[in-house]
């Protein structure tokens, strides 16, 4: 199947020599082409430039984008989608000034969804999920990473990660599923915490690597949660399945968390509202994504990870949505795109970097998604008629997806 898109506005983020993640300065470069083409071989980008240059016009589908912009589709590497129910009602407790940390130590916030987890249907969790999924989509998300971490006990993590499995086998977005067994401590192991660790190393990672069901571990890294004692055992368990980490790090305190994720090597250290020079050159020379979730620390009227300080230094940033039913209820990746400009002063080019390619880096995909570039996979997106590209964080209220393409077919 050949499909050619003509006429393009503009055609954004294309790459002639493909990268994995794009750091620091270079966050603020991205090639575009104006008045460009785009070719699609089955589910592959083929060929790309300006009208000018366009050769060949046979192809089985031909689509004239007259007026508007292509791009590539968002990669959202930090999400919770699977998930039994919503909790406006600790919203209501949040604006009453109640604390996460408060929250939870009464039994809510994660053990809330936790419960309500344990309660629901495998068939149920992957209808809601499925139709989160379908949201997404519409919004120009081609790729998510999605968490267990409701579940809380061995059984109801397994049925959430059989979900993300099934979501994987019938979902045309690219998945990958990440095991986070210690996102919380459940009443009954309070004040004896190492014996809920033993429980996710002893029972929850090798029942998930044996069944394939995890690409990755996560832990909660924070101050209230679990310290990064409790995190060496559980990465250096899961590492022994092939299971590499990725830890939510100083969300809430410096913890220590983002240099526990560079040690284990993990492929990103997610929320960060807590970073310092310390933290900062820890990630420095490493492998390590460092990955900031807008979207809770607006819900949560949190602190603003240091993101520019972060790119001065010469750092890569990612951006995700970190979609949840408890600090941030929207899969929507072009809020977090307007995010990223409003609140952590990025301009459009590095909040577009952050929300593709280097999102890509952050679950894995990087080397076939986030970019437009001869033999990735062809997940983008036209946008509706707009004036130029920087109009897409600019104009956070609406929905500037007209349609989405995925592996090369439209959704």
């Amino acid at each position: 199947m050949r499909t050619l898109i003509k006429n393009i506005k503009e055609l954004v983020q294309v790459e002639r020599q493909p990268r994995l993640r794009v750091c620091g300065k270079d966050m603020a470069q991205m090639e575009t082409i104006k008045n460009a083409y785009l070719i699609i071989e089955d589910d592959k980008f083929a060929a790309f430039g300006s009208m000018d240059e366009l050769k060949e016009t046979n192809a089985d589908i031909i689509i004239d984008a007259t007026g508007r912009m292509v791009l590539p589709s968002f990669c959202d590497s930090h999400t919770h989608l699977v998930y039994a129910g919503s909790r406006e009602i600790e919203y209501i407790d949040k604006i009453r000034g109640l604390s996460y940390e408060e929250i939870a130590k009464r039994g809510g916030g994660i053990l809330n969804s936790a419960k309500r987890v344990q309660e629901a249907s495998e068939e149920q969790l992957y209808e809601d999920a499925m139709g989160r999924l379908e949201q997404m989509i519409s919004f120009g998300t081609g790729a998510v990473e999605i968490k267990s971490g409701y579940g809380m006990t061995t059984e109801a993590e397994m049925k959430m990660l059989r979900v993300i499995r099934r979501l994987k086998e019938t979902s045309p977005l690219t998945i990958k599923s990440t095991l986070l067994g210690a996102h919380g401590i459940p009443m009954e192991y309070r004040g004896r915490q190492e014996a809920f660790v033993d429980l996710v190393i002893d029972e929850m990672i090798p029942q998930a690597a044996a069944e394939g069901l995890a690409d990755y571990i996560d832990v909660f890294t924070d101050q209230g949660f679990f310290t990064v004692e409790d995190t060496d055992r559980m990465l250096d368990a899961g590492a022994k399945y092939g299971l590499r980490a990725k830890i939510h790090a100083n969300e809430l305190a410096y913890s220590g968390g983002i240099q526990c994720a560079v040690r284990h090597n993990a492929l990103s250290c997610d929320h960060l509202e807590y970073t310092g020079d310390a933290e900062i050159e820890a990630l420095l020379g490493s492998e390590t994504m460092p990955t900031v979730l807008p979207g809770a620390a607006f819900f949560l009227n949190m602190v603003h990870a240091p993101v520019r300080k972060m790119m001065d230094a010469g750092l890569p940033v990612a951006m995700a949505s970190d979609c949840n039913p408890g600090s941030s209820p929207s899969c929507n990746m072009q809020l977090i795109l307007s995010f990223a400009c409003v609140n952590y002063r990025m301009l459009p080019e590095e909040a577009i970097n952050a929300t593709t390619i280097n999102s890509g880096y952050a679950m894995g995909v990087s080397d076939m998604l986030g970019s437009i570039a001869v033999g990735k996979r062809a997940n983008f997106y036209i946008t509706t008629p707009i004036p130029t590209y920087e109009y897409l964080p600019y104009a956070y209220g609406e929905n500037k997806v007209a349609r989405t393409f995925l592996n090369g077919k439209e959704v």
